[in-house]
């Protein structure tokens, strides 16, 4: 086990990012996002409840809800695995933090208060070549922003590359500090940011009591048990789709057999995803949301 908590860890997320004792910590990450934009000076978390979810859906997903100082309404998630249409669930769930805010009575008049999302993902979009992905409400022919009330903010960790000594904003600082922290042996950035000092006391791994070291141990295990599945999942479909493209390509023709082969492939990787979560005793509603398969389809693996 490392010096520090893996953050991307249920455990790890919401000890640095979703408690009151730390709640400093995300209010300066969320400055360093937004910074030249707005400055945050205090915020309340709100319960998840609030928020639509699906059975068992919360296995797959770490997030946190809460309110700023001036009302507007913040969705921080981490999410460490691809997922059908999560964009469009992002989009589902601050809509729906949208929606919440409406008020009954003949005096109220749509006065929302702005709803951010802010997407951690250990993963890349199918088409995705950058880091930060920033979504508003814009003209699509002039570019400007017709409503300020809705954000999304997609940060694809596998995309940052830079080594401590490249680092050159503090929002990059918390980056790399984040995507490194299970394998430092130090915590960077102190004597530039006081606030790397309280993170290496929350995140320390010698800082927890027995109880709390047992929770993290049991989250730790859970995430590495999912990676595991996952990309034993991914070797899978991809080991079928190279020996059906074989199969097919000798009798049609090899180019025509390498397109069927990657289209079959893709589909023997979502039955194997689909197998191996419905092994691990997954409910059909969550793997259905997952990969995309119709609960008939799951049900006969």
């Amino acid at each position: 086990m490392g010096k520090f908590i893996n953050p991307f860890t249920d455990y790890g997320f919401k000890k640095i990012f979703g408690q009151e004792l730390s709640k400093d910590l995300l209010i300066d990450f969320l400055n360093d996002l937004l910074e030249g934009e707005r400055v945050i000076t205090d915020l309340t978390f709100l319960n998840n409840e609030q928020l639509p979810e699906w059975e068992d859906a919360r296995a797959l997903i770490y997030d946190i809800y809460c309110t700023t100082d001036t009302g507007e309404k913040i969705i921080v998630e981490m999410q460490n695995k691809p997922q059908v249409h999560f964009k469009e669930r992002a989009l589902f769930y601050l809509s729906h933090a949208v929606a919440r805010q409406g008020q009954t009575g003949d005096f109220w008049n749509f006065d929302v208060k702005a709803v951010y999302g802010v997407f951690f993902m250990n993963f890349l979009f199918k088409d995705n070549v950058k880091f930060r992905t920033d979504v508003i409400l814009a003209d699509r022919e002039t570019g400007e922003q017709f409503t300020d009330k809705m954000r999304q903010i997609f940060l694809a960790l596998p995309v940052f590359k830079k080594e401590e000594e490249e680092c050159e904003t503090n929002f990059e600082r918390w980056i790399y500090t984040l995507k490194n922290m299970d394998t430092l042996k130090r915590m960077p950035f102190k004597a530039r940011k006081a606030v790397f000092e309280k993170l290496e006391e929350i995140a320390s791994v010698s800082s927890l009591n027995q109880e709390e070291h047992e929770l993290y141990w049991k989250s730790l295990n859970a995430y590495r048990t999912a990676l595991s599945v996952h990309e034993a999942s991914i070797e899978e479909g991809k080991e079928i789709g190279i020996e059906i493209g074989i199969e097919k390509g000798e009798k049609i023709g090899i180019e025509k057999g390498k397109e069927i082969g990657i289209e079959e492939g893709k589909r023997q990787q979502t039955l194997a995803i689909a197998r191996t979560m419905k092994q691990n005793d997954i409910s059909t509603s969550v793997i259905a949301l997952s990969t995309g398969l119709s609960p008939k389809e799951i049900e006969a693996l």
